[in-house]
């Protein structure tokens, strides 16, 4: 990490420290400090309204949100909505934007030169509170602003919104032609995840080594007993398997490196969330708990974009194509999935 990004994950940190609330399902005094700071569209291109920065970057900033249980979507407007909109050569509008890629159910429809959208989008992240969704549908980009559509409220295990859309012959500010493929939204997604997750995965073990060191059983603190000394090594050596899987995919920007990355992190935040309630108690189950801000994340997280099972499934198909000539300059080398 360069000076530039690390003041730039300082500045993102301190911001959080005085703003993030992990209670709240939204918190709009971040996300304007959040763009006043000029994160928010960070790998969005300079001619397009974003800051152009790398993947690399843009996956420390999330890394940090993660820890922070900041709630909001900083990865669905810098790295989905903000990445199909420029791709498409448009200009990205400030403000929470969300993204979602068309089912089978949802037509794209032109008449008199004017188009409609129709159809039902389940589960798109932070619906309610976007400026707008971007909708990957039918080799085009539509862009619904709010209150275009309208939605059914749902929420994940960590009570971030998970919403229902309905687009009833929806009129997008803008329907672009694209290139932009369902498979790298997903891996696009899984990234964002997968940083998010290393930072969570990060707090956990933090709080789980700073609770042993301070509860006494039996006379002496629980950092002393050799199995919870073996749980706090466990965690901390997923947590860094984790990170760095993350870092490297970004870096990367490969579809192999980022399913990896993916099923790691997935992977990992069993493990970590098991063992950090295991030193908790029941303490770390409840409401006013920092703990359970942390691991209802990486629960509902490690499902999000493709849970193990899924990218497992796909890196051992890849491996299955690429033979035994070429197995080891996939794993060295990376590629598309």
């Amino acid at each position: 990490m360069n000076d530039i990004v690390r003041d730039l994950v300082e500045t993102v940190d301190a911001v959080c420290a005085r703003h993030a609330d992990p209670g709240e399902g939204w918190n709009p005094r971040l996300w304007d400090e959040l763009e006043r700071v000029g994160v928010t569209l960070l790998p969005v291109p300079e001619e397009r309204g974003g800051a152009g920065a790398d993947l690399a970057t843009t996956a420390e900033v999330l890394r940090v949100l993660g820890r922070r249980a900041a709630a909001v979507p900083l990865a669905e407007t810098a790295l989905l909505a903000g990445w199909l909109l420029a791709d498409a050569g448009a200009d990205v509008p400030s403000g929470p934007l969300t993204a979602a890629v068309a089912g089978p159910d949802v037509a794209l429809r032109q008449d008199d030169g004017a188009w409609t959208l129709t159809g039902t989008l389940p589960r798109v992240p932070w619906a309610r509170h976007a400026e707008g969704i971007a909708v990957l549908v039918a080799g085009h980009v539509a862009f619904v602003p709010h209150g275009g559509y309208e939605v059914d409220e749902g929420a994940n295990l960590a009570g971030e919104p998970r919403d229902t859309v309905h687009l009833h012959d929806a009129a997008p500010a803008r329907v672009l032609a694209s290139e932009a493929t369902a498979r790298a939204f997903r891996e696009r997604g899984a990234l964002g995840r997968a940083a998010l997750m290393a930072g969570a995965m990060e707090t956990a073990t933090d709080l789980a080594v700073r609770y042993a060191g301070e509860r006494v059983q039996f006379g002496r603190p629980l950092a002393r007993f050799q199995a919870v000394q073996q749980h706090l090594a466990e965690m901390a050596g997923e947590t860094l398997m984790a990170t760095v899987a993350a870092q490297a995919a970004a870096a990367e920007g490969t579809g192999f490196a980022i399913a990896a990355a993916k099923a790691a992190a997935s992977e990992a935040a069993g493990t970590v969330c098991r063992l950090a309630h295991q030193v908790h108690g029941a303490i770390g189950f409840t409401d006013e708990h920092g703990l359970r801000h942390a691991t209802t994340r990486l629960w509902a997280w490690r499902d999000e974009c493709g849970n193990e099972a899924e990218w497992g499934e796909a890196l051992g198909a890849r491996a299955v194509d690429a033979g035994t000539g070429g197995l080891w300059p996939l794993i060295t080398a990376g590629g598309d999935l």
